[in-house]
Parts: C-alpha cells; structure tokens; sequence
C-alpha cells in the first residue's frame, strides 16, 4: 500500500481586533504562543507556530489585528498582515457573532487572493442558533469563502473541521522547516512577549500601547535563565507610571512575568526589569526598526 503523500503549507489568520485570533491559533498549534488580552492590538508581529503530523506540516500565522494605521507602528503592523496573505495557501478570515460589518478593508484585501478561504464566525458560544444562521446568510452574500464553519475557539467547538479543511486545502509539498520545530521566533522574543501583555492585563489607557519590550541579555543553563528586560516607553511621565509608587507596579508585573515564564521555558527564571525612555518610538523608523517591526 502507497504511503499517503506529504502535505505542507502556510495558513495564515486575520480579521479585525479581538475577534479571538490568538486564541484560535493556540488551540490550533496546541501551545500558547500569541498573547492573549481583552485589549486591542494585542498581537503586534506575525507569529508563526508550525504543526507536524507524519504526512503535514502546516505553518500558522497569527497576525495583528486589521486597523486604519495612526502611527508607523501600525504600518508596520499592517505589512506583517500584507505579506501573510501573499505567501498563505489557506486563510482563515476571523470574524465574531458580535461583528459591526465594518470589514470592508478585510473584504477588500481578499478580493485578489489566490488561497483557499475559511470564513470563520467565532465565539458561538455566546448565541443563539438563529443568530448565528444570520451571520452565515449575511457572509454567504458578502464574500466568496470556500467554507463556513461557526466555531468557539475558547470551547474548541468545530476546530476539528477547520483542521480537517485546511488539510484537504493544504498542497502536496515537503516540509518547510524541520518537523520537530514549533515556531521560527528565538526565545527571548516569546519572554518580551510575556512581559508585554502582564503590561496590557496592569495598565490602563494609553500605556500599554506605548510600551515595547526589549530583552537584551539572556542566558540560559540547565537550570536557570537569567534575564534582563527594558520596557519602553515615550514620555517621561509613563516611566513613572510603569514604575509606580515605591516600584510596586514594576515589581507586580515583573513577578507575574517570572512565574510565567518558569511555566512557558519549564525552567527557573531570573528577571531585571527596568524602564527606559525612547520618545514617540512608535513613530520613528529607526526605532520600529531597531524593535523588530520592519523584519519581513
């Protein structure tokens, strides 16, 4: 008997802020790789993480939230989403059962693209079943998707028949990456990344959107990663913010960030955390650069 051939792809995840992206992508790689809050523009990178089965490998992308860009850093943002959809054989188009229909930039850039097309109408666990037949009714007649499917990510309800589809969708191809590789992130972006959203989950307003992490040393023995971390913000009055009275705020985040961290790396964790000020960083180039923004 013939051994089934070798599938392998990219599939790539957009829609607009906290339609549940990241979450989706998680249960879907089976490991918590995008950070996940209440806030928008959460995920700010595109974050690849890569499942391997003996005959696939299917390589996700979690990607920013689709937005009108106020500042280069949103430019930025907006390329990572650009240059998923231009190397994607599947894209899974999230929307929500809340949805405004407000998605015309979305629409707009699907309407060129030659990958197959999952519109997934997320969070279903929140409604009724005649609200979610509405959803289906208005998608049907606003995109041409290859397929439907309601899902509830957070449930994991009908995430088997996302799998199923994009398998059927994927190309006959070798493997991408080796297959025992989960994602093409170094460590020390995924230890940014944690410290980042214990900032989104203890601010408010504005300062979590004006704050960049940037690990600078990390070393890591058997037992032990020793790390130093700077949060950057834009104005001197956010660094005291940050700080907070007496260093309890810092303080807070970094012990939740530590503990974190020990559960992601499975290993002791050593954090210095400190807080510097790069002025209006999110936009300037040279500093978007310097942060990661401009690596496509």
């Amino acid at each position: 008997m013939s051994e089934k051939p070798h599938k392998a792809g990219f599939v790539s995840i957009i829609g607009k802020p906290n339609v549940g992206k990241s979450t989706l992508m998680n249960v879907m790689v089976g490991e918590r790789l995008s950070i996940i809050t209440s806030k928008a523009q959460t995920t700010r990178h595109r974050i690849m993480g890569i499942l391997n089965g003996d005959d696939f490998q299917i390589v996700y992308s979690d990607t920013p939230g689709i937005i009108q860009p106020k500042y280069e850093l949103h430019q930025s943002m907006m390329r990572f989403v650009s240059a998923s959809l231009e190397d994607a054989d599947v894209i899974l188009f999230v929307t929500d059962i809340y949805e405004k229909h407000d998605e015309e930039e979305i629409i707009k850039r699907l309407q060129n693209v030659e990958a197959k097309i999952l519109l997934l109408i997320n969070k279903i666990d929140q409604s009724t079943e005649p609200e979610v037949e509405e959803k289906v009714a208005y998608w049907q007649d606003k995109i041409k998707a290859d397929r439907i499917i309601p899902i509830s990510a957070l449930e994991n309800f009908n995430t088997d028949q996302v799998f199923n589809s994009i398998l059927e969708y994927l190309p006959v191809h070798p493997p991408y990456y080796d297959k025992d590789e989960l994602t093409d992130k170094p460590e020390r972006f995924f230890a940014a990344e944690i410290i980042r959203e214990k900032i989104l989950l203890n601010y408010k307003k504005e300062i979590p959107y004006s704050c960049e992490v940037v690990v600078g040393e990390f070393k890591e023995d058997d037992t032990i990663i020793r790390m130093r971390a700077e949060i950057m913000v834009e104005r001197k009055s956010q660094k005291g913010i940050v700080i907070g009275h007496e260093g309890k705020m810092l303080k807070k985040v970094g012990t939740q960030a530590r503990q974190e961290m020990e559960q992601f790396f499975a290993k002791q964790v050593h954090l210095e955390l400190y807080v510097r000020v790069q002025e209006d960083w999110r936009s300037n180039p040279k500093a978007l650069n310097k942060f990661g923004y401009n690596d496509l």
